[in-house]
């Protein structure tokens, strides 16, 4: 800590969720020590990042994929325990092995131009200054809600997929389920055995992929997400990529009617939702699975978007700054990309912080 207050480290990582954590260990690989040369900041109240703050019933066989973090298996686990439970004693086991000493809750309010080169880190917690930034804050934290007209005289209930905590609660109602997402095939299928009456609602028709999900189909969606982000404009989601896994209990999902879909409605009444051709659906209850944007808001004083409203990546360097690296972002925004990200970026930096020794 200088005269000021300010800690200065090399590296500042935001977030402590797969990309983060993957990123901190590589950062100790080449030498770095937590604390001294770099930090991990995160502003959830305990390990586990995104995963900690899903629903109970979504239980760890449920979950469509969770790759172990870089130089520790995740293994013995029992299906039936709550994904949030088992993955976040995962990352805390994980952090304490590694000794990554996770700062929270911190919220990162602001980063901006320092002195000398650096970046002046703002958060709840004080200031640092570092030579270079891994942003890992993921999507969670910015649910997207779609507008519709009619969307604020709607007598009944509506939320968002960060706000459903299973089916339970929805006991005999009727339930609209708007989004063509994992998350809102998942919604569904639990509510079957609660709900009076579900209706899926998408603006396009889902695709359902029957085969397996090899290492030709993963490089294939990597390929395309990142064209988008090498261009600026915001990367699309890897389910719009990749669609929807055809798993036994989608088959048998789709055989009971459970999966119909219909095509968007037009307008949110207060009774429900209605089509332009006529067509009307009685609710209690919209629940939005409609997905999430890049939580970023602490950048902005850097300026990094562009035109096309997303950041023009190269790898996970933004092509604005290379000082600052987005781990979990467009190609890497799963869980394999984010420990693949994490390598890459922590490989830049440090070639960064080698050919830059004046900005210490």
């Amino acid at each position: 800590m200088n005269d000021s207050g300010v800690r200065d480290v090399d590296v500042v990582v935001v977030g402590a969720g797969q990309a983060g954590l993957s990123a901190a260990y590589h950062l100790r690989r080449i030498g770095l020590v937590p604390d001294r040369d770099f930090v991990v900041l995160d502003h959830s109240p305990g390990p586990g990042g995104a995963w900690q703050f899903r629903w109970p019933s979504l239980t760890y066989g449920r979950v469509h994929g969770m790759h172990a973090l870089p130089g520790m298996e995740l293994t013995g686990v029992d299906p039936a325990r709550p994904s949030a439970e088992v993955i976040g004693a995962y990352f805390a086991e994980y952090e304490e092995r590694f000794g990554l000493r996770v700062r929270r809750p911190v919220d990162v309010v602001a980063v901006r131009d320092g002195e000398g080169g650096r970046l002046s880190v703002e958060t709840s917690a004080g200031r640092w200054s570092a030579r270079a930034l891994i942003s890992a804050t993921g999507t969670w934290d910015r649910p997207f809600w779609p507008r519709y007209p009619g969307q604020e005289t709607f007598r009944g209930r509506q939320l968002h997929t960060t706000g459903y905590r299973g089916p339970e609660e929805f006991a005999g109602q009727r339930v609209v389920v708007v989004g063509g997402g994992a998350s809102g095939t998942q919604h569904l299928m639990e509510l079957a055995e609660y709900a009076a009456e579900t209706t899926w609602v998408t603006r396009s028709a889902p695709v359902f992929v029957d085969g397996p999900f090899d290492e030709n189909v993963g490089r294939e969606v990597v390929a395309r997400v990142d064209e988008r982000v090498r261009e600026g404009l915001p990367p699309r989601s890897v389910v719009s990529v990749t669609g929807l896994p055809l798993t036994d209990a989608v088959r048998a999902a789709r055989a009971d009617g459970v999966l119909d879909r219909l095509p968007m409605f037009d307008r949110i009444t207060p009774a429900g939702v209605e089509w332009d051709d006529g067509r009307a659906v009685a609710a209690d209850v919209i629940l939005w699975a409609t997905g999430f944007r890049a939580a970023l808001e602490h950048l902005a004083p850097l300026k990094l978007r562009e035109p096309g409203g997303g950041v023009r990546m190269d790898g996970t360097r933004v092509a604005r700054d290379e000082r600052i690296h987005l781990s979990g972002y467009g190609p890497s925004a799963s869980t394999i990309g984010a420990n693949r990200a994490g390598r890459a970026a922590v490989r830049e930096i440090r070639e960064l912080l080698e050919r830059r020794p004046a900005l210490v």
